[in-house]
């Protein structure tokens, strides 16, 4: 492993809230944990195999880093040339498949279940993003980046017509639309206690923010955001409820719950995703496009599955 600091300062405050808030605290470096993808996204850390899980896109593959020994190795390729990860309530890699235009589940015995691949018979643009929540539903969103081109998937027109986010029912399987009027659906994450709904757009350049309704439906869809550097991606909670978003070439950013950009974090790629991660969920893992970074920090990642957890409040 190696270490980089290719800048003055690592940490950007923009908010005094970002220093009392302990989120310019921690390592004062990025770690290099691998250097070699064409187009790295989607970390993900997996708690019971130590590990992390990206995607490298236009190789088509799946890579592991393993915790405890450093190692990088492919998990699979071909592999739908894959996009966002995340787990669900049972341990298991759902997995955004871009050039397969699906939404997978990778079982506990390595057999993958397809969970998505359409929708009212139509096939789906290219699955972006998941995100499970504490009721077992999936949600996700569906751009159409992967058949824009042959670079990050399979050269196609859209059988929809639309850029969408879906809900995938956990009991019958369904996929439902939940929420439409997106140039670029991309990020998505529920907040601390699952009552709100946070939707990056990519080409519109901002976060939405939705209500979630007891049966799954949403309202709302008002701006949270804009980015004014970079542009918006994917996008995580701590778990003292401030918004941390890949912003590109505007490294990551980190947000207040009223919106104010607290402050950022000067990355020497263009970051695409991030995790937060490792056995206390206070290691940030960045996807900046040929590197895994690791930074270890002060503040603590929100879990895979916000709902079932307290949350602390965040400090003024």
């Amino acid at each position: 492993m190696s270490v980089v600091n290719a800048r003055a300062a690592l940490y950007e405050v923009l908010d005094e809230r970002f220093r009392s808030g302990r989120c310019a605290l921690g390592d004062r470096q990025l770690e290099i944990l691998h250097r070699g993808s064409r187009w790295a996204e989607g970390p993900l850390y997996v708690p019971a195999a130590r590990s992390l899980v990206w995607s490298d896109i236009p190789n088509d593959r799946l890579l592991r880093w393993d915790e405890t020994t450093g190692e990088v190795g492919v998990f699979r390729s071909p592999a739908g040339h894959p996009n966002g990860n995340t787990l669900d309530g049972q341990g298991r890699l759902v997995t955004c498949e871009q050039g397969n235009r699906r939404v997978t589940r990778t079982e506990h015995d390595g057999s993958v279940t397809v969970l998505a691949d359409r929708y009212r018979g139509r096939r789906l643009n290219s699955p972006n993003d998941a995100a499970v929540r504490s009721d077992g539903s999936i949600w996700f969103s569906d751009p159409e980046f992967g058949i824009a081109s042959d670079y990050e998937g399979h050269r196609a027109e859209s059988e929809i017509g639309a850029r969408n986010v879906y809900r995938i029912d956990p009991d019958t399987g369904e996929v439902r639309l939940v929420a439409d009027g997106f140039s670029g659906p991309n990020g998505l994450v529920f907040s601390p206690d699952e009552s709100r709904l946070f939707v990056s757009d990519s080409i519109a350049n901002h976060i939405r923010v939705f209500d979630v309704r007891e049966d799954g439906t949403l309202s709302g869809g008002d701006v949270f955001v804009s980015c004014a550097k970079g542009n918006f991606d994917n996008i995580r909670f701590d778990d003292a409820g401030r918004l941390w978003a890949a912003a590109m070439e505007g490294g990551v950013h980190c947000y207040h719950p009223d919106g104010t950009l607290l402050g950022r974090l000067l990355v020497p790629e263009t970051v695409a995703n991030i995790r937060f991660g490792g056995p206390r969920r206070n290691r940030l893992f960045i996807a900046g496009t040929t590197t895994i970074y690791s930074l270890l920090m002060s503040v603590t990642g929100l879990p895979p599955l916000p709902g079932v957890h307290e949350t602390r409040p965040v400090g003024d």
